[in-house]
């Protein structure tokens, strides 16, 4: 295993040894024709060392000139074109245990070739679905505004039973249309890292209960309790954007309401783990399948895609969500049962 991958200076030292004693063997059997052995001896071993110097010089350069120079030009092509950019490139002298270092540096290249690869195959189709979604999300509105004024334009105007109703119907269209591309615009500046965090200390106990607040009106029209687990109303001070976790706060609390049995409960927690603070947002709704909770986070993914247009849904609430937590180095997660309810569980630093 020690010469698994020889170096030059290996080669060249067997072969050259190699043809030195077989020389040395053809000539100890002649030694007998000179006059003095012993001089014979010396001579040959003389003559032994010195083919075995000048074999080792003319191996050993061969194999610098036309095998590891080749293959030290291959691991400085594959270094440099792993460094990052401004790395000032891998100068071409290495170790002379060469083809180590190009069998490992090979693996390691293509190792990460072959994640690159996957990682751009999943774009290309993450990008394909996401302009589909998009065109059918804008196509529905779109066609609509566009029969609502068609009917206008061909004489609907005059008719006051229909005017009226027609106006209002394409204002709510344009007013989710706007939505849509006002959610994709907030994305897009999260992901791009354009749009900053206005962090603060901020009690999120009471920011929870002006978010329950202002969400009492839509759970009352289903007959859903908000408010807290026992126990776990307490204060809190975290370090975070309080404007962008009330958005936080408010869509989990509105998919909940959305989601969530007629006459259910949705309520929130806050448990402490040392730096951070645990918050969670549970309901007792239709729950998740296991199938759809890996792509909750996903922009226009729906478990129930008519009952999320029924509540004028952009699919888009969830993904900014994600973002926004991700934007506070914080994560979120879901867990679920089905018709037993899910919970949303988030962190934030503590102040």
């Amino acid at each position: 295993m020690a010469y698994k991958n020889p170096t030059p200076r290996q080669v060249s030292f067997f072969s050259s040894f190699i043809i030195a004693f077989a020389l040395g063997l053809s000539l100890f059997g002649t030694s007998f024709l000179f006059p003095v052995v012993h001089l014979a001896w010396y001579l040959i071993l003389i003559l032994m060392f010195t083919t075995w110097v000048f074999a080792y010089l003319i191996f050993y350069n061969a194999l610098q000139i036309f095998i590891y120079r080749r293959i030290k030009l291959v691991y400085k092509t594959i270094s440099d074109l792993k460094s990052p950019r401004g790395r000032a490139p891998l100068k071409e002298k290495m170790s002379d245990n060469s083809l180590d270092e190009v069998d490992q540096e090979v693996r390691d290249w293509t190792e990460s070739k072959t994640r690159e690869i996957e990682e751009l195959q999943k774009l290309e189709t993450f990008r394909r679905e996401f302009l589909g979604n998009v065109s059918h999300e804008l196509k529905t509105p779109v066609f609509n505004i566009q029969g609502y004024i068609e009917t206008l334009i061909d004489g609907g105007v005059k008719d006051h039973d229909i005017n009226t109703l027609y106006l209002r119907r394409a204002a709510k269209n344009v007013e989710r249309m706007a939505k849509i591309i006002g959610d994709l615009e907030v994305i897009s500046l999260f992901e791009s890292g354009a749009l900053q965090l206005e962090l603060k200390k901020f009690n999120i106990l009471e920011l929870a209960e002006d978010s329950i607040d202002s969400m009492r009106l839509m759970a009352g029209k289903r007959n859903i309790a908000l408010g807290f687990k026992e126990g776990t109303k307490k204060v809190f001070q975290v370090w975070a954007d309080r404007e962008k976790i009330r958005q936080v706060l408010d869509n989990l609390l509105t998919n909940s309401i959305k989601y969530g049995k007629a006459g259910g409960e949705t309520l929130i927690g806050f448990y402490n783990m040392d730096r951070n603070i645990l918050i969670e947002v549970s309901d007792n709704g239709i729950g998740i399948e296991k199938v759809f909770r890996p792509r909750l986070f996903e922009r226009f993914f729906r478990v129930d895609k008519a009952r999320s247009k029924e509540h004028g849904g952009t699919g888009l609430g969830l993904s900014i969500v994600k973002h926004i937590l991700e934007a506070h180095d914080q994560t979120i997660n879901v867990r679920s049962s089905v018709d037993v309810g899910s919970t949303f569980a988030f962190t934030l630093k503590k102040a």
